[in-house]
């Protein structure tokens, strides 16, 4: 069987993502700890990654890039509110790119030919989730790889995301639903931490409505 990355966050859509690509690839998932303030995410994605069956899991501590993106945006920065609507504050400074880099050197050691992150077509406030956007940084990986793609010793990798083949977040959900029943409700999407989600801020409102629109009673634990 094929072989892929995903980038695995422990969240609805990186889990959901898992189901899409299950049937056709040997799955290796990475986590990443990159300062954030949501830490329970990372204890969610060794959870879902043993769930699932994984070939394996890493975790990288890339937690340097906190001071880099100083106050940049909301969920980094201890001094900034975390919205519960859309704003640019909720955009951390290319930070798909960041990962998706990490997974596709990976990736490439491995011999996969996919590396997969789980943007959605909801997500199109964020030009690190646009198709377009992978499709570019895809050409760029394979051409600092071009030697040894030609010479068979690297495959040559795609970067899936839902959002390329025009799935929605409540695409996902139906999927996962599917697959996991009720334990799809202990996946975490809020963007703060503690026992349960806040409910409140703008990854937990998207969730709530990604639930209504595929039909799906939302059993999550909510602080509101």
């Amino acid at each position: 069987m094929k072989k892929a990355v995903i980038v695995f966050s422990g969240g609805v859509d990186s889990v959901c993502s898992v189901s899409f690509l299950k049937s056709k690839y040997e799955l290796y998932g990475i986590s990443f700890s990159y300062g954030q303030k949501a830490n329970r995410e990372i204890e969610t994605a060794k959870y879902f990654a043993k769930k699932l069956g994984l070939k394996q899991h890493k975790i990288i501590d890339i937690g340097f890039m906190k001071e880099l993106y100083g106050e940049s945006n909301a969920l980094t920065s201890s001094k900034r509110k975390i919205p519960s609507e859309f704003e640019y504050s909720i955009v951390v400074p290319i930070r798909n790119a960041v990962f998706l880099s990490i997974a596709s050197t990976w990736a490439y050691t491995l011999n996969a030919s996919l590396v997969a992150y789980g943007a959605h077509t909801g997500d199109t406030h964020y030009p690190d989730c646009r198709p377009a956007f992978a499709k570019k940084l895809e050409a760029a990986f394979n051409q600092g790889e071009i030697d040894g793609i030609k010479t068979k010793i690297r495959k040559e990798i795609e970067i899936w995301s839902p959002y390329r083949e025009g799935l929605s977040k409540s695409d996902l959900l139906k999927k996962g639903f599917k697959d996991l029943g009720d334990l799809i409700f202990k996946t975490w999407s809020c963007y703060s931490d503690g026992e349960n989600q806040c409910g409140v801020c703008e990854s937990c409102n998207n969730r709530k409505k990604a639930f209504e629109k595929a039909g799906i009673t939302d059993k999550t634990k909510y602080l509101k």
